[in-house]
């Protein structure tokens, strides 16, 4: 599949506040309105199928939804867990949350929340609260189009998604640029590539070289047919999200009632901390849950920022925001869908800026996977770093992150491939190191099998005293996949690294991701409906796709 050709000058994308917003996607300024692609008619039973069936270059683990073999770790007490909770319904109770859609509005003032409608304030009351959250399902299932990619959602089941939304991208031959079509396309074929990527978890980079009035059809178009994964769509305006939600039912060959039975969409929501709810946000919730499609209401409570400076404080704040959220799609339709997000991090004192990896980040993302399970309810978390470049920082940061997720029992881990700069750039580089760091933890988290053949005890009286086991059996039947081997980690001696040149990890890193895309297949996908999806979006785009201002 060829790039995309653009016109014009692509603007930065850039954000003026130096952060990024979890999960939104920039807008950016567009400069055609036209997305540069001809319709494709039906060419085959199955498109993509052309490459063969060659053997990747790069090794890499089978696809495989890792599980988390020990309970998750509970880092404050039932009674510190139970005093967080109490506060945020006092929060919701005595403060309320300023909620910005009139149809939300009116769907609380119906189910007998204090609703006031000169200030769009809401108050919940805390017994209405509790009662309505429990309709709430406790684990479910996303449906791929593929559907040896589908995903179990909550208890223990974890799935990875790639990094989202952020307006840059890097690497190490072009550097730092505004997001674009080829390497949003780019981007999408890597998180196909690799296994351990299991969701499309937003635009891996936003393409601000497509016009907003029709971003999301061509955009949702290249999710699907670049990619046989789970992905998800943006609730930023009530009929972009339908379209995309429609496009989610064609690229599955479902009926509308099958498709509400089988959630096969995903959208991220983030609170406008503190205690607001932007309108378009809420009418993209009323649509999803409406669907039975999956909501994760994420608060951006960033500690000393959008939240109070202390961690309880700032908890309190993020599982408030959380739970109001929650109440909302169960008055849409009781058992909707509902993932418990997690974002809660600091920001330099100094500066004002973000900061991820943090031990703070830490420990909000274990508490937040226990305010989760409070609810009975899958949580999303975090793989995040605010380095600048794909340095040490960019990997300690990340690893923390990753240890704070997994611990806390994360069951989607959002950006866990490719973010930089606090979510200001999508990097290949760090996509390729987070993609062996992933390996790692989901290797990491495998089962020990204890067996007699694995004790190994003929191996030990072969070797005998003082012996070794480089040449016994034992070791000649297993050495070729007895160890996890590393995409990027370097075991050669020093002489031996030094006389390959002393290659450096983002060297290797950007040698991957190319080898990557030179291996990319495009997934199979029906041609009938391929000729389904390109009509509907032929017939959006005639009719203006959504309204802009611009």
């Amino acid at each position: 599949m060829s790039p995309q050709p653009t016109n014009g000058k692509p603007a930065s994308g850039q954000s003026t506040s130096g952060q990024s917003s979890d999960d939104g996607p920039t807008n950016g300024h567009p400069t055609s309105g036209r997305s540069g692609r001809g319709r494709r008619g039906k060419r085959s039973a199955a498109r993509g199928q052309s490459g063969g069936s060659a053997p990747p270059a790069i090794a890499q683990l089978p696809w495989h939804q890792p599980q988390l073999p020990f309970p998750p770790l509970d880092l404050i007490s039932a009674d510190q867990l139970e005093t967080i909770h109490n506060a945020s319904l006092k929060i919701l109770k005595d403060i309320g949350m300023e909620i910005m859609s009139a149809d939300a509005r009116a769907l609380l003032k119906q189910a007998g929340f204090d609703v006031d409608e000169t200030t769009h304030m809401v108050r919940f009351d805390p017994a209405m609260v509790t009662q309505t959250i429990k309709t709430a399902p406790a684990t479910f299932r996303l449906h791929a189009r593929n559907a040896d990619k589908h995903l179990e959602i909550g208890g223990r089941f974890i799935a990875n998604g790639c990094v989202s939304s952020p307006p840059n991208v890097s690497d190490l031959d072009g550097g730092r640029r505004p997001g674009n079509v080829k390497d949003f396309q780019n981007l999408l074929r890597l998180s196909q590539t690799f296994n351990i990527i299991h969701l499309i978890g937003g635009y891996p980079v936003e393409p601000i070289d497509r016009h907003v009035s029709v971003r999301h059809l061509h955009s949702t178009r290249d999710m699907i047919t670049l990619t046989d994964k789970v992905f998800s769509g943006y609730c930023l305006n009530r009929h972009a999200i339908r379209d995309v939600i429609e496009m989610a039912r064609i690229a599955r060959g479902v009926s509308h009632e099958e498709l509400e039975r089988q959630p096969s969409l995903l959208s991220i929501v983030n609170t406008n901390s503190p205690l607001k709810f932007d309108g378009a946000m809420l009418d993209g919730i009323i649509e999803m849950s409406g669907r039975g499609q999956a909501i994760c209401v994420t608060p951006f409570t960033l500690a000393g920022a959008m939240a109070p400076v202390t961690l309880a404080g700032a908890l309190a704040q993020q599982n408030a925001e959380a739970l109001a959220g929650l109440v909302i799609t169960q008055l849409v339709r009781p058992g909707a869908p509902f993932i418990y997000g997690g974002f809660t991090s600091n920001v330099d004192m100094k500066s004002g800026a973000p900061a991820f990896g943090t031990p703070e980040y830490m420990k909000s993302a274990i508490i937040g996977g226990q305010l989760a399970r409070r609810y009975k309810v899958p949580y999303r978390t975090s793989g995040v770093n605010a380095a600048n470049s794909v340095d040490a920082q960019a990997a300690y940061e990340s690893v923390f992150s990753l240890w704070g997720t997994t611990m806390g029992g994360g069951n989607i881990i959002k950006h866990a491939a490719g973010w930089l700069e606090g979510g200001l750039v999508a990097s290949y580089e760090k996509l390729i190191l987070d993609v062996d760091l992933l390996q790692m933890v989901s290797q990491f988290l495998e089962p020990l099998s204890v067996t007699d053949a694995d004790l190994g005890l003929d191996a030990i009286a072969e070797a005998g005293v003082g012996g070794h086991f480089l040449g016994t059996a034992h070791t000649m039947a297993r050495y070729r996949d007895a160890f996890y081997a590393p995409l990027i980690s370097d075991w050669r001696n020093f002489e031996s690294w030094q006389e390959a040149g002393s290659p450096q990890a983002y060297e290797k890193a950007n040698k991957l991701w190319k080898q990557a895309l030179k291996d990319y297949r495009e997934p199979a996908i029906d041609a009938a409906m391929l000729e389904e999806l390109d009509a509907f979006i032929a017939r959006r785009v005639a009719e203006g796709g959504i309204e802009t201002d611009f």
